[in-house]
């Protein structure tokens, strides 16, 4: 039997079970490394890239560790960002689909409190959430973490870029002494160093190098002058590849608005993706971008942090980011699942010294690239292969997804074929369906009804 096999764990039956019906077989190298340690109840820092397993890896330790019968929270999992929160509870939930009667809760801002403050009332094992609203409960006295036995910090240094060190300290004052603590980061600054050495209790580190798969990853780097130079690098270079789905990092929120807005107006697909945006905003932009919507999300990397997206086509440096570190983690989102990735990179005279730091964790000499002839500027932008209809009704209204696609696929209605992602929230739904049968589409759920009753449905654009 393989060391990196699951079966090689000392789990129970019904975890590994399910693991094998995820077609969850090998561990990664981070899983491999941190999970004996995490099962033995050690505290751990487990320093790995974006996609890495690292969620996998602290789940199954705390489901190992959970006592279901004690209907109490013993794990509390803090996340940057709303969307990684979301991501994570997802994979929680999937990961414990064979425990029966287990209890995940959310706590996330852009939401109100109340509701949040009722469902704990009725109790949680595992609680997930963005640090200030984790602290808003703790001040009001709805969440008690008293017998937490698991306490999680995921992304730790993008919490501590966001500005959560408050936070996060007041979530620890009022832990039990007595824990397990596990901290994940993909990068290790002081301020991370500093964190790790006051509350973790003599803790056994784990790192997964951080490093390109070149086989997989064709990088390029282009010589430019001013944003101007950028900006139509960038159009030469999405007209010429025309990818399915690509990321446009900046390193503002400033330039995020300014890049996406410059690409729509030339009549791309391109959404703005930046902590500044109202939580439906974000959201929005995700779920259109998921469902191949929109082909192109111009992004910081705060906000992208824990972007799930399948097959991503490309990735574009705007500009240079300012730590090689996460120049690795935004190439790396591109070229997985054994699909060829693309990487776009655009500097100037001033990156001089970036570069160099790139070109030592490359492993290789960085030279300009020549661009695309400019004929190509003259190519229409290809539009998303699929449209978003959001309905003015959700999981409040006992809407389900296959109520959707009924609705769709009715008389005179369109295929399952031509119906893409379908997202259902608390009090509205997503779906996307291609463009060519958009009217259709639109008619059948504007006309129609669900759940017996009408719904009020619009086209999400811009």
């Amino acid at each position: 039997m393989s060391d990196t096999s699951f079966a090689s764990l000392p789990l129970s039956k019904s975890l590994l079970s399910n693991l094998e019906s995820l077609k969850y077989q090998q561990m990664t190298e981070i899983q491999a490394q941190s999970l004996p340690l995490i099962l033995k109840g050690e505290d751990v820092i487990a320093q790995g890239k974006t996609g890495s397993g690292k969620t996998a890896a602290f789940t199954l330790g705390i489901l190992h560790h959970l006592r279901v019968k004690q209907f109490n929270i013993q794990s509390l999992v803090i996340c940057p960002t709303r969307e990684l929160a979301d991501q994570v509870a997802a994979e929680i939930r999937k990961l414990a689909r064979a425990i029966h009667n287990i209890k995940v809760l959310t706590l996330c801002g852009g939401t109100p409190l109340g509701p949040q403050a009722g469902s704990l009332e009725h109790g949680a094992h595992i609680i997930v959430g963005t640090p200030g609203r984790i602290q808003d409960h703790l001040k009001r006295g709805s969440l008690n973490l008293q017998n937490l036995s698991v306490l999680v910090l995921d992304e730790a240094d993008r919490m501590l870029e966001m500005g959560f060190q408050d936070a996060i300290d007041t979530v620890i004052e009022h832990c039990p002494k007595q824990r397990q603590t596990l901290l994940f980061s993909a990068t290790f600054p002081e301020g991370i160093q500093q964190i790790a050495k006051r509350i973790l209790t003599e803790p056994k580190q784990v790192t997964v190098a951080a490093t390109h798969d070149n086989a997989s990853i064709e990088q390029t780097f282009y010589s430019v002058q001013n944003n101007q130079d950028r900006m139509l690098a960038l159009r030469l270079l999405l007209n010429r590849h025309q990818p399915d789905s690509s990321v446009v990092f900046c390193n503002t929120k400033r330039e995020v608005q300014e890049v996406a807005e410059e690409l729509a107006n030339r009549g791309y697909t391109a959404l703005a993706l930046h902590g500044d945006l109202e939580q439906k905003d974000r959201d929005q932009a995700l779920i259109r971008f998921a469902n191949k919507s929109a082909r192109i999300l111009v992004a910081t990397d705060v906000a992208a942090r824990g972007l799930d997206i399948d097959n991503l086509s490309a990735v574009f440096n705007f500009h240079v980011a300012h730590d090689q570190e996460v120049h690795v983690h935004r190439v790396g989102r591109t070229g997985r699942a054994g699909s060829k990735g693309l990487a776009f990179t655009f500097y100037s005279n001033k990156d001089d010294y970036r570069i160099k730091l790139l070109e030592d964790i490359l492993d290789r000499n960085i030279s300009a690239s020549e661009l695309p002839d400019p004929s190509l500027l003259d190519v229409s932008p290809a539009p998303s292969e699929m449209v978003t209809i959001r309905i003015e009704g959700g999981k409040k209204q006992k809407i389900r997804p296959g109520d959707i696609v009924g609705a769709l696929t009715g008389n005179d209605g369109i295929t399952g074929q031509q119906i893409g992602k379908i997202s259902v929230s608390d009090f509205w739904s997503y779906v996307a369906v291609s463009r060519e049968h958009l009217k259709i589409a639109f008619k059948k759920l504007s006309e129609g009804k669900l759940k017996g009753r009408k719904f009020r449905v619009m086209v999400v654009r811009g």
